[in-house]
């Protein structure tokens, strides 16, 4: 997979994309992840790439001009799958979306910023999605998360593939309690049956706990988890 952000604020990448699983991901070539800044596409000296919106009002616009410049030039190296504006406008990302968009070749995540970009730059996008139900100072902290969420579901990318069959929301449900050495920490104790040895066993208390856990904390995926059993 190619992954291609376009951002006015590119060292906001550098930390997160050499850490942990981005760095390894990319480090064994199963993803290439290619930060692109917008004010190289930039016409004036001062390569600014906003300015105040028309008809007036608080904040600054991205211009068209820097955009269009960026994203066209790379399509003519690339044929995107998906090119997708980070936006609080757009539909949340759920893991759903997380999962057919880790089957993707090419993608290419534009980063709003300041007030948003001009209306114009849309004609670009096939997708928006925002990450949830607030406001953030631009679109790079999105880009991050869904380079994260999807990277991870790449074939190889984590040692442990069988993790990803247990993670929470993959059936609409939120991930059972976890616990790990000593089996006796001041007194609390892991429960008897993950030190079984009873696999069976084990994935009933599992799948147990992960339907109290939902149903207590999160009512709504527990309908949609419920009416999925009922299909």
């Amino acid at each position: 997979m190619r992954i291609d952000i376009v951002t006015g604020f590119p060292g906001m990448f550098t930390g997160p994309l050499q850490e942990s699983i981005l760095k390894r991901a990319q480090q064994k070539g199963l993803v290439e992840i290619v930060v692109h800044d917008l004010r190289d596409h930039a016409t004036d000296k001062h390569r600014t790439i906003d300015d105040t919106p028309y008809g007036g009002g608080a904040g600054m616009v991205l211009k068209p001009e820097p955009v269009f410049s960026c994203v066209e030039a790379l399509q003519q190296e690339h044929a995107y799958d998906e090119i997708i504006y980070l936006s609080a406008d757009g539909e949340k990302l759920d893991q759903r979306t997380a999962n057919a968009l880790s089957l993707k070749k090419n993608l290419l995540f534009l980063c709003g910023h300041y007030k948003g970009i001009d209306e114009r730059i849309k004609i670009l996008v096939n997708r928006e999605i925002s990450i949830g139900d607030y406001v953030l100072t631009g679109g790079e902290l999105p880009a991050m998360v869904l380079t994260d969420v999807i990277v991870r579901l790449i074939p190889g990318v984590l040692n442990d593939g069988e993790s990803l069959l247990t993670d929470s929301f993959q059936d609409d449900l939120l991930g059972a309690p976890q616990y790990t050495r000593p089996a006796d920490f001041r007194g609390m104790k892991v429960p008897e049956v993950l030190i079984s040895g009873d696999h069976k066993q084990i994935a009933a208390w599992r799948m147990e706990q992960q339907e109290k856990k939902t149903s207590e904390q999160r009512q709504d995926l527990f309908e949609k988890h419920i009416r999925g059993e009922q299909q």
